[in-house]
């Protein structure tokens, strides 16, 4: 059995929508739900997905809702033999989600200057560790929405998480610094340097 043959491929879901007879607010419901399952847009209305049990279910439901709202629609199962077009595919899946990723990448260092900024204005705080936990934790939810529907493993996540990854760092030795502050700690160290060079990135131009 030759290699190729040997390695697993998904099989994919062809989906068509139409909702020209249904209210305004399901064709927002409907590309927001496909956006948020990575859908691969071949036309308008037209596009795929992997055929995969999970991804298999949430569009079942929701052509099923479309059909209740007065739209019209088709889910058909593609199996893509030629190795050359399935790589292709794959690669504008991982593609799109390469997009994405570069997004996380591009805002993460506003997390991190803010941090630099606080820090180097003496300005070490709960109040600041607090909104700059809210901003992490935004950033968590974002990387696993876009790893949700990653089902080709992009490049690009290992740099995105890596990118979150620092600022999770320079986070947390902010806050070193805001329960030294509040002790009336005076750590040697300038404030200007708190930050590791490991946890510094200055924003993208």
């Amino acid at each position: 059995m030759s290699t190729e043959m040997s390695v697993p491929r998904d099989r994919f879901l062809l989906v068509t929508v139409s909702t020209a007879d249904a209210p305004p607010a399901t064709r927002v419901r409907v590309w927001r739900k496909l956006r948020s399952l990575g859908a691969l847009y071949l036309q308008q209305s037209v596009c795929l997905l992997p055929d995969r049990a999970p991804v298999r279910r949430q569009v079942g439901r929701l052509l099923t809702s479309v059909r209740a709202d007065g739209g019209t629609t088709r889910q058909l199962t593609v199996d893509v033999t030629d190795p050359a077009e399935y790589a292709r595919l794959v690669a504008d899946f991982n593609a799109e989600r390469d997009t994405e990723y570069g997004e996380v990448v591009e805002r993460a260092p506003e997390l991190l200057a803010e941090l630099e900024k606080e820090t180097a204005r003496g300005k070490a705080t709960y109040a600041e560790v607090e909104e700059s936990e809210a901003d992490l934790e935004r950033f968590d939810k974002w990387l696993a929405k876009i790893a949700a529907r990653d089902y080709f493993g992009a490049p690009g996540a290992a740099v995105a998480r890596e990118a979150v990854e620092r600022c999770r760092t320079a986070l947390a030795v902010f806050e070193d610094a805001a329960i030294a502050a509040q002790a009336g700690a005076h750590p040697d160290q300038s404030p200007s340097s708190a930050l590791p060079p490991s946890a510094k990135l200055r924003a993208v131009e």
